[in-house]
């Protein structure tokens, strides 16, 4: 199955994303946008009747295929950069299911999506992204947490951020996110066992990469994988070693997301 969406890249949007991040407001048209802007463009509405309990529209009306799991996360992704998006430009998004598959985890069953993004502008392809979705059960109540893995200490760079309900309310308008984690606290953790509001994996992913973006001079590609939440309470250290090794470091100093860029 495949799906193919158009969207002008509204500058005004870049920018309400750069104050989001805390950055100067100076996209304006025809500039070229921070690399992972075009996550803010090509919202798939649906109405209410066609949304799932976690805000996200139902699996299997449209490309993601029902797994019959509940519990959706953004478990991480690839992406290569062949050339910069602008802004003020028409751009179009091909979308395909790449892959599928379920397996048995120490947790339970896990169901395995990967989307492949293909965006272009004036015909010529300027990102290929793959994005790895999973699929789990709600936690028991019983359940032990994982362990997370500790964030290593030896970087080259660092930048501490914090997050807070209105930067994840923001953030979430600005890519049309309806997942209720990330702004219904009750649901969060009553449904699906959280201990706060949950940072978006993306936003995470914005951070490493725009630190990459800077410390190389430009990006060719970048992979990242989440590790473990981080709460909306919680602060980050954004981290970067000299080798293109990235991560996203708690303040309890676990691991909640790897990249690497080059």
């Amino acid at each position: 199955m495949s799906d193919s969406q158009t969207d002008v890249m509204d500058p005004a949007r870049a920018r309400a994303l750069q104050a989001t991040l805390g950055m100067d407001q100076t996209i304006g048209s025809g500039d070229p946008l921070p690399p992972f802007f075009h996550q803010i463009y090509f919202w798939a509405p649906e109405p209410p009747a066609r949304l799932g309990r976690d805000g996200h529209p139902k699996t299997g009306i449209g490309l993601i295929p029902d797994m019959g799991l509940p519990r959706r996360m953004w478990a991480g992704g690839r992406l290569e950069f062949h050339g910069p998006l602008r802004a003020g430009i028409i751009a179009e998004k091909r979308s395909v299911v790449e892959k599928t598959a379920r397996k048995d985890g120490r947790t339970g069953p896990l169901a395995f999506v990967t989307l492949r993004h293909e965006i272009a502008q004036d015909g010529v392809t300027r990102v290929t992204e793959w994005q790895d979705l999973v699929y789990r059960e709600d936690p028991a109540p019983d359940a032990p947490q994982p362990v997370p893995p500790q964030a290593p200490t030896d970087e080259d760079a660092c930048m501490r951020w914090e997050f807070g309900t209105t930067r994840l309310f923001r953030y979430s308008a600005l890519t049309f996110n309806g997942h209720r984690i990330h702004y219904d606290l009750d649901y969060s953790t009553g449904v699906e066992g959280y201990a706060g509001l949950v940072t978006h994996g993306p936003l995470l992913a914005q951070l490493l990469m725009l630190l990459a973006e800077k410390r190389l001079g430009g990006l060719g590609s970048f992979a990242f994988r989440a590790t473990a939440p981080l709460m909306h309470d919680e602060p980050a250290e954004i981290c970067w070693r000299d080798d293109g090794t990235l991560w996203a470091r708690g303040p309890d100093g676990r691991q909640c997301m790897s990249a690497s860029a080059s």
